[in-house]
C-alpha cells in the first residue's frame, strides 16, 4: 500500500460532513509538525456551526526572500445521501476493481494526502530547499463558506504572509488524471427578484395587476441579453434562472407578486455593478414595480499562463505524458478567496466524476501519479 494510499483511507474514515474536521486536521498536523512545519489550528464561526482551519508553514533557507508555495483545500465533505443507496459504509474506505470508494475520496481527501506525502517526500529529498511551503486547511468549503478560507486569507494578509504560488486539490481532471487543470474561475452573482403586482379576484382583473404576465416579457428580454463575450480565459458571461414562485394555492386569486432566483456565472469581461445596472435598466424600461435582493458569492479571477501553471503541466506531462488543458469551468471554489492574496492559484486534483455522488471514488492507480504531480511541482518552484 502506498503512504497516498494509507492516508487517504484514514481522511476518509474521519466523518467530516461540513463543517466537522472529524479529525482530519489533526492527523495531517502530526505529519507535517514531524517533517519541520509550524501548525496552527483556527476555530471560527457561531458556536453552532464552528470551523476548523489549519495553518502550517515550513520556511525554506531563503527565508523570508525565498518564493512560497501553498498547498489549499478541505477536510469537510457534504452529506452521504441514502446510506442504502452505497454499495459500502461511505467512511469505512473500501477498494473494490481498483477504485477506492468513500466520501471524500474525489473531493477531496486523495489531494491532501497527495499534498502531505508529496511535500514529506520533497523534505526528505531536499532538506535545504531554499523556498518555504504552507498548507492552508479548511473544514467549511461544502458549506456557507464564511468561516473557512476566507477568515484564514483575511488573517493572513493582516499578519503580511506573502504567497506566491497556491495549489488547490479540487478534483480537476476529467477523463484521465491530469487532463484538466483550473487556472481560474467565473464569478457568481445571485439575486432574489419580486416583481410587484396587485392582488385580485381572477374573475375581476380590471381590479388586478397580474405579476405573472407582467414576467412574461422580462424573462424573455434577460435571456436574450449578451452580457458580454467572454475572452481567452472565460466563457462569456452567463444568466440563468433556477427558480419561479407565484400564487396562493387558490385557483380563483390574480397573486399581489412573483418571485425569481436568478443567477449570473460571469467572466472578467463583466463586473457586478455593470451586471447590475444592466439588469435593473431592462426592468426600469418595462416599467416594471420589483425589488431585487443581490447577493456576490465570489468574483472571477485568472492566473493565465504563470510560473505555477507551467509547472504543473511540466510535472503533468512529465508523470502521464499528457498536455493538459487550462481551463475557468465549473462552478466557484475558495480559489476565489485565496486569489485576492496570491497571485498565482491553480486548481489541480483527480477526476471528478464521482464527486458528491452515490459511492464517491477514487481510482487507485491515479493515487501515486497525482502525489507524483504534486512533488514534482514542489521541485520546480521552490527546491
Amino acid at each position: 500500500m502506498s503512504a497516498t494510499l494509507e492516508l487517504t483511507e484514514a481522511l476518509i474514515s474521519c466523518r467530516s460532513v461540513t463543517p466537522a474536521d472529524g479529525g482530519c486536521q489533526e492527523l495531517i498536523a502530526e505529519r507535517l509538525q514531524a517533517i519541520g512545519f509550524h501548525t496552527e489550528s483556527v476555530i471560527s464561526g457561531p458556536e453552532n456551526f464552528q470551523v476548523t482551519n489549519l495553518w502550517a508553514i515550513k520556511k525554506g533557507t531563503a527565508g523570508d526572500h525565498g518564493k512560497v508555495l501553498m498547498f489549499a483545500g478541505h477536510t469537510d465533505v457534504v452529506p452521504t445521501g441514502p446510506l442504502d443507496k452505497w454499495d459500502s459504509d461511505p467512511f469505512t474506505p473500501t477498494i473494490r476493481d481498483g477504485y477506492l470508494y468513500g466520501r471524500g475520496a474525489a473531493d477531496m481527501k486523495t489531494s491532501l494526502a497527495g499534498f502531505v506525502v508529496a511535500t514529506e517526500e520533497f523534505v526528505l529529498t531536499h532538506p535545504n530547499h531554499k523556498g518555504s511551503i504552507a498548507f492552508l486547511i479548511t473544514s467549511d468549503e461544502e458549506g456557507p463558506a464564511h468561516d473557512g478560507t476566507v477568515v484564514m486569507c483575511e488573517r493572513l494578509q493582516k499578519h503580511g504572509q506573502r504567497l506566491d504560488y497556491c495549489v488547490i486539490g479540487e478534483p480537476t481532471s476529467v477523463d484521465l488524471l491530469g487532463d484538466m487543470i483550473k487556472n481560474g474561475r467565473r464569478g457568481s452573482l445571485s439575486g432574489k427578484l419580486e416583481i410587484r403586482g396587485i392582488q385580485a379576484h381572477i374573475a375581476y382583473p380590471h381590479l388586478g395587476l397580474n405579476p405573472i404576465h407582467l414576467a412574461g416579457s422580462i424573462i424573455q428580454k434577460l435571456t436574450e441579453i449578451e452580457w458580454d463575450k467572454g475572452n481567452a480565459y472565460f466563457q462569456p458571461t452567463s444568466f440563468q434562472m433556477s427558480n419561479i414562485h407565484a400564487g396562493t394555492g387558490a385557483n380563483n386569486i390574480i397573486p399581489g407578486n412573483l418571485e425569481i432566483d436568478f443567477n449570473f456565472r460571469f467572466s472578467t469581461e463583466s463586473t457586478p455593478e455593470q451586471l447590475r445596472e444592466r439588469l435593473e435598466k431592462a426592468l426600469n424600461d418595462e416599467q416594471i414595480d420589483y425589488k431585487i435582493d443581490w447577493h456576490l458569492g465570489g468574483s472571477p479571477f485568472i492566473t493565465g499562463d504563470g510560473d505555477l501553471a507551467n509547472a504543473l503541466r511540466k510535472a503533468i506531462k512529465a508523470e502521464t505524458r499528457i498536455n493538459t488543458e487550462l481551463s475557468t469551468t465549473g462552478g466557484t471554489s475558495d480559489g476565489r478567496f485565496i486569489a485576492k492574496i496570491c497571485k498565482e492559484v491553480v486548481e489541480f486534483g483527480p477526476l471528478n466524476a464521482t464527486s458528491h455522488k452515490i459511492n464517491e471514488s477514487v481510482n487507485v492507480e491515479d493515487i501515486v501519479p497525482l502525489t507524483n504531480i504534486y512533488r514534482k511541482t514542489l521541485e520546480q518552484l521552490v527546491a
